[in-house]
């Protein structure tokens, strides 16, 4: 059996956790949701969290709090998974892919400056790999220019950007709690915020527009009320008490599960730091990356194409994350987009194993079979 890229970590504490709510009767949007919501939002140091079945629905949701328009315009990464895109073009709005920095590939904030029309309405940036991206410059703009500055923060659970928790700095920030992202509720997501008026509004948007959720109408030790208003065209995307249970468990285990990741990061930078055509990822000194992914960089694609075979043949999985957005058909035939340096690094990338129960000896070995490689 191959060696994975990415894997979750669980113990018996999650699964006595779903256990314990699979016996309470009660499975869906209810106390352990808002028990999970409290302290996440505790732990990330903002007002409040909005539990959620995805990021995509995270996304998607931020994006629709907006109010976006046809013909509006949202300055986005390519360099991130497809749901970030997506969920600007669900809202009928028009994705404009603005470069990225060539050491972190997160977005360059000079590109996006250069981007901004008439049109624009929201910066989306991707802490990609777990690497916060320069969220006080992309600030900074949002607010000179009157924009929502939205972060997908899918990678970076745990991370750090200038000694602030990532989820605390931009007015809406969105989390995967995806199988293998650093914390897990098996499937799961949620937007953090500060302001009032987001957090009622998410929280109706989430259930189909309801007024109160079944939990709200049934908690307080009264009897189940049936009376509610549907205020809005709503959506059916919220979190559920088995994946909160899950969650819970994982957010004790966070810091810890995210040193392990760490640990192995500097494992392999010290095993890789003599090899001239390996480049390893950085971290610039003002952030602490949460290490979703392991990212390395080849001479060129040919050497990359050969390397992924290498790793493959000797039981390693390798991954590459990602293919820019701009480049898949269905946006490239759509939009005509300017962004070298996505467009030429990701020929480079390859993802190696990295998750905190990587034994030592397997993180020997795939070491091992990568100084084997005949560059």
């Amino acid at each position: 059996m191959s060696i994975p890229i990415l894997k979750p970590s669980i113990t018996e504490a999650e699964i006595d956790a779903v256990a314990a709510v699979m016996r309470s009767g009660w499975l869906g949007l209810g106390p352990k949701t808002a028990e999970f919501e409290k302290a996440f939002a505790q732990q990330v140091g903002v007002k409040y969290c909005i539990g959620l079945s995805s990021c995509t629905a995270a996304l998607h949701l931020a994006m629709a709090s907006i109010g976006l328009e046809p013909d509006d315009e949202v300055i986005v990464t390519p360099m991130t998974f497809i749901s970030t895109v997506h969920a600007i073009t669900y809202c009928g709005a028009k994705p404009v892919f603005s470069d990225i920095c060539p050491d972190t590939l997160c977005l360059d904030s000079n590109d996006v400056m250069a981007k901004i029309s008439s049109k624009t309405r929201a910066i989306v940036t991707v802490d990609m790999a777990g690497h916060p991206s320069d969220l006080d410059e992309l600030l900074m703009l949002s607010e000179k220019h009157g924009l929502t500055l939205i972060e997908d923060a899918a990678h970076s659970c745990g991370a750090f950007y200038k000694e602030r928790p990532v989820g605390s700095i931009a007015p809406l920030t969105c989390f995967s709690f995806h199988a293998v992202k650093n914390l897990t509720c098996g499937e799961g997501g949620a937007i953090t915020c500060n302001d009032d008026w987001n957090n009622k509004w998410f929280r109706e948007m989430r259930w189909l527009g309801i007024s109160k959720d079944t939990w709200s109408r049934t908690s307080g030790g009264e009897s189940y009320k049936w009376k509610y208003w549907v205020n809005e065209l709503g959506y059916k995307c919220h979190m559920n008490d088995i994946a909160a249970a899950i969650g819970l468990i994982q957010l004790q285990r966070l810091d810890e599960m995210n040193g392990a990741r760490r640990n192995i990061v500097n494992r392999y930078n010290g095993a890789f730091s003599t090899l001239d055509w390996l480049a390893t990822p950085v971290e610039r000194p003002y952030v602490k990356s949460s290490w979703h992914l392991y990212q390395v960089r080849l001479p060129d694609e040919e050497t990359r194409d050969r390397f992924t075979a290498h790793l493959a043949a000797n039981g390693i999985d390798p991954g590459v994350h990602y293919i820019p957005s701009h480049l898949h058909p269905y946006y490239k035939k759509r939009y005509k987009s300017t962004c070298p340096v996505a467009s030429q690094v990701w020929n480079s990338l390859v993802t190696l194993p990295i998750y905190p129960d990587l034994k030592l000896e397997e993180q020997e070995y795939i070491i091992e079979v990568i100084r084997s490689f005949k560059i």
